[in-house]
């Protein structure tokens, strides 16, 4: 049996501490103690998130809060914007749709980051406009977008500006409070270092606003419903008890560690990996912003992206991502985010030379290996 490394945009490995952790006894859900946990729980997420706001917990994947986001917020009929510069941006119109929304969609080319001043001229054309969607990392793209500047966009505005930072929060700095973030959604799988399973809802006043003026329907996914019971420290149904045990487990790695830690060592794993990609002679499909969070790199002429991805799977039990849409078949992805470690991204450095050069591309063997030992060896 292979050892099964896991490098893609989520899910991501999981400390062995915080698996042995969520491996005991189970408690009752209902209980004083599971109350005393939900509290830190609580206190822990609004560290991550750097709010004084409520931090909600759902029990499902980032999608369930990109949901809730769009049910609490609107009302049908209402207009928002939906940056769609990736498939999780395309995923904004879809769920605005569902529930009798119109999405203004502003598209962004693949592999590029919105300008604010796109966003500010829509708002200001249509007053009407009731929220802003986006992606803090567009997760298909590896594009990072300028949450801060399109907080100071929507600010004095009556829109409310809504952040999927499922790929982003704890693998780089977004600060709510300061940036004035007013909805900033995230889950378990990705930097927080958890398996699937949670999702998370940080509400600022401007949002609270809002819902209290929504007519979507919500039921399991109602913010009221969570705020009212979250705040006694129990959800309004089941909680999966082990993945808040992971969670704060998981929030005592991170104090240990120190956030601000976590950030530089996610930069450099990234820019040691994207040196290996310069070294082969490829580009980033990112023409704006690359994230630190994950690389998305063009595959050579004459190779599929898709063969690379398997080729990693099949041979070396390493997963990484491919291209979705229109970029399937075009890119492979790789995270940084979580517990990744330095030998982790060398490992698979090395496997994805063996898979270029087994698919045919000509380079310089071990020339990536080289450029992020070189990075890693300079820090």
């Amino acid at each position: 049996m292979k050892k099964v490394s896991l490098l893609a945009p989520g899910p991501t490995p999981v400390p062995p501490r915080t698996l042995l952790a969520m491996a005991q006894p189970l408690i009752h859900h209902r209980s004083s103690d599971f109350a005393d946990l939900f509290g830190r729980v609580r206190q822990g997420l609004k560290n991550i998130f750097k709010t004084k706001n409520e931090v909600l917990v759902f029990c499902s994947s980032g999608t369930g809060a990109m949901e809730s986001a769009v049910a609490n917020l609107l009302s049908p009929g209402d207009k928002a914007i939906a940056v769609r510069g990736g498939k999780f941006g395309e995923r904004w119109s879809e769920i605005l749709e569902a529930y009798g929304c119109q999405p203004v969609n502003l598209e962004v080319e693949w592999g590029r980051a919105v300008k604010p001043e796109a966003v500010a001229k829509l708002l200001a054309a249509d007053p009407a406009i009731k929220a802003v969607y986006v992606q803090a990392l567009e997760t298909s793209t590896g594009v990072e977008h300028p949450i801060k500047e399109l907080a100071q966009a929507t600010k004095k505005t009556g829109a409310v500006l809504v952040v999927d930072a499922v790929s982003a929060l704890g693998a780089y700095d977004i600060p709510c409070d300061q940036w004035g973030l007013d909805v900033v959604i995230s889950g378990s799988q990705k930097a927080l270092m958890l398996p699937p399973g949670l999702a998370f809802v940080s509400i600022g006043p401007k949002a609270l606003a809002a819902m209290k003026q929504s007519k979507c329907p919500k039921y399991y996914f109602s913010w009221a419903k969570e705020l009212k019971n979250q705040t006694e420290n129990k959800g309004a149904f089941t909680s999966p008890v082990p993945l808040f045990v992971g969670l704060l487990d998981v929030f005592q790695l991170i104090e240990e560690m120190g956030l601000d830690k976590i950030y530089a060592e996610t930069a450099l794993k990234s820019r040691a990996f994207k040196a290996a990609v310069a070294a082969w002679g490829l580009k980033l499909y990112s023409q704006d912003n690359p994230s630190v969070g994950l690389t998305a790199v063009e595959a050579p002429a004459g190779v599929n992206g898709q063969d690379v991805v398997g080729w990693l799977k099949n041979k070396y039990a390493i997963f990484i991502a491919g291209g979705q849409a229109q970029a399937k078949g075009k890119i492979f992805r790789v995270a940084h985010m979580g517990y990744i470690s330095e030998f982790d991204t060398l490992q698979a450095i090395s496997a994805i030379e063996m898979a270029l050069a087994g698919l045919g591309y000509k380079f310089e063997m071990g020339a990536g290996v080289a450029a992020a030992q070189k990075v890693f060896g300079e820090a």
